[in-house]
């Protein structure tokens, strides 16, 4: 496979002609905030966390769902990159109902993380404090969607690595959510194969282990990429 030479930062480095950006700087181990992407699922470029400027280009570009190209320079840590990032977390913050100190993810949560990285001390914007559903229906599981971010981590690992897609998104805007067999309680899920993966793959604490206290919930993202990785090597075939 052809491989592709490239500047990330005025660090020089080599990728294969078929990697994003983002992989790229992974390997070469250049940091680039993500939320909604997650090793082992598909990209969507649905955070914008993970713009980043490529000179001869006078618009921003997804990291995550952006093909490296020869010659190519890229910056990932400039300040208006850094400007634009805080206040799509800060959006993320005021447009749902965020409360660290009672969440089961406190402590192990993504969109925390990113807050800290960001040096975010408290949010510009106006909060919306939304009414949304707690769904504690499932025997093993909840979702609480004043968590959610939106990210489909849940929809895609669900359809992509289980293959029961029985999550989805509905509604538009600030309406916008997540929904189990077509906007039915969790719990009467016919196709709901109880795995776990959509817990595990969750970046908050939105959906969650029930009997998970505060700060006890903790995330197993890495067991998403193993699975989807023994997959593609035909590691698990009989």
């Amino acid at each position: 496979m052809a491989v592709k030479t490239l500047t990330i930062n005025n660090q020089l480095i080599s990728a294969r002609s078929d990697e994003t950006i983002l992989q790229a700087a992974q390997e070469a181990g250049i940091h680039i905030p993500t939320l909604c992407y997650l090793k082992g699922l598909s990209e969507v470029g649905a955070c914008r966390l993970c713009l980043v400027e490529i000179v001869g280009s006078n618009k921003l570009s997804p990291a995550c769902v952006t093909q490296v190209a020869e010659g190519m320079e890229v910056n990932t840590n400039t300040e208006r990159l850094q400007q634009y990032r805080r206040t799509i977390v800060e959006m993320l913050f005021a447009e749902g109902n965020h409360i660290c100190s009672v969440c089961v993810a406190n402590g192990n949560c993504e969109l925390q993380d990113l807050a800290i990285d960001m040096g975010m001390e408290h949010v510009r914007l106006e909060y919306q404090f939304p009414r949304r559903q707690v769904d504690i229906s499932h025997k093993y599981f909840g979702i609480d969607h004043n968590r959610c971010v939106l990210c489909t981590r849940c929809v895609r690992v669900c359809d992509e690595i289980e293959g029961a897609h029985t999550w989805d998104m509905a509604g538009r805007g600030k309406n916008s959510h997540v929904i189990t067999d077509l906007n039915q309680p969790w719990g009467t899920s016919e196709t709901c194969t109880s795995c776990g993966k959509c817990v595990n793959a969750c970046p908050t604490g939105a959906i969650f282990n029930k009997g998970s206290s505060i700060s006890e919930m903790v995330h197993h993202r890495e067991r998403i990429e193993f699975i989807a990785t023994a997959r593609a090597k035909k590691q698990w075939l009989f």
